[in-house]
């Protein structure tokens, strides 16, 4: 019997924020399967911001997707058929099959999950690239000390909840930043922060500094914009300042009005002496997963680490929940199930 994948392809380049137009959904039916291949069946498809860029044409860390491509993305895939040794029916993987409800592999580059793993959507996760970004980019840029004053932007999101609570378990004070007072509740009383600051709040500035009265040591950037501008000021000598996205500016068509803030910047990098450096977690860190996987799987079991999903049910939301997530409107790691499991 044939299959039926159902894709999302890029048929433009988005102006500002994604609209439906940008995208076309295809029904293409999948070629029967050949020696070492296998038929996977998307269980669950990771929303990530980097997916902005990728629809952009301009220059960056990875090739843009090209139109009449299908949309990338990591998914968590169960093999419905096999003719591949290394794979057997039934069993669960990693992948990067991106926005499709099916999709022929040759085993390269799929990573076992086993027959019956516990809480497989994690894989996307706090287990997966999210909560990898999160660990190297805190305890290799940050270098977090104990007593430090670690901020967080996106507290609640997928990296900024893990950043948190892997520096409230190295000993540090830790203030979040987040959209909205229940988000902010969350991360003081379920993540464990010290505090957490609503960027919506008109005195927003005033009360990120009374919350970090012996300034800022780390600074984990994920937002930019006027949460870097309220930091700046605030960030000690020798402060770093991991930069692991600016999502504020993703969907942005000009650079911001006002003065030219640069030399400011400029100046306080070198009068503090402080270290800002971005990073692309495989590419800069590939060869120590294990070390991250081997401590998330300990601080999980024990209890140190809490993880919330933004679940989406429906692969024809995939567009508007990625929408939602860029502005901001999800709670915790967004994860679309596309098909129910075998």
């Amino acid at each position: 019997m044939s299959t039926t994948s159902r894709q999302f392809t890029l048929a433009s380049r988005p102006h500002g924020a994604p609209t439906n137009e940008n995208f076309e959904l295809k029904n293409v039916e999948l070629p029967s399967l050949k020696d070492g291949e296998v038929l996977l069946r998307t269980i669950y498809l990771s929303l990530d911001p980097y997916m902005r860029g990728r629809m952009s044409d301009a220059k960056s860390y990875a090739d843009p997707v090209e139109i009449g491509d299908v949309m990338v993305g990591a998914t968590v895939c169960q093999v419905e058929s096999s003719k591949n040794d290394k794979f057997s029916e039934g069993e669960w993987v990693l992948a990067y099959t991106g926005w499709q409800t099916y999709a022929i592999s040759n085993g390269e580059g799929l990573m076992s999950l086993g027959k019956e793993p516990t809480n497989p959507s994690y894989a996307l996760g706090i287990m997966g690239m999210p909560g990898f970004t999160a660990y190297m980019g805190l305890l290799d840029i940050g270098a977090p000390k104990a007593g430090e004053t670690v901020v967080v932007a996106a507290a609640t999101g997928p990296v900024g909840a893990t950043v948190g609570q892997i520096a409230k378990i190295k000993g540090c004070k830790v203030v979040g930043v987040a959209g909205g007072s229940e988000k902010c509740a969350h991360a003081v009383e379920n993540l464990g922060f010290d505090a957490c600051i609503d960027h919506k709040a008109d005195d927003f500035a005033e009360q990120l500094e009374k919350a970090c009265e012996q300034g800022i040591d780390v600074y984990y950037e994920n937002v930019g914009g006027k949460v870097f501008d309220a930091v700046l000021p605030l960030l000690n000598t020798s402060a770093r300042v991991p930069i692991c996205g600016l999502v504020s500016q993703y969907n942005a068509t000009s650079l911001p009005e006002g003065p030219d803030r640069l030399g400011m910047l400029m100046g306080q990098l070198l009068t503090k002496r402080i270290k800002m450096q971005g990073f692309i977690i495989f590419d800069d860190y590939g060869d120590r997963y294990d070390e991250f996987a081997q401590d998330m799987q300990t601080w999980l079991q024990d209890g140190k680490v809490q993880y919330r999903e933004h679940l989406v049910d429906g692969f024809e939301k995939t567009i508007s929940a990625f929408n939602d997530m860029i502005s901001g409107k999800n709670f915790g790691k967004t994860v679309v199930k596309i098909n129910s499991p075998l």
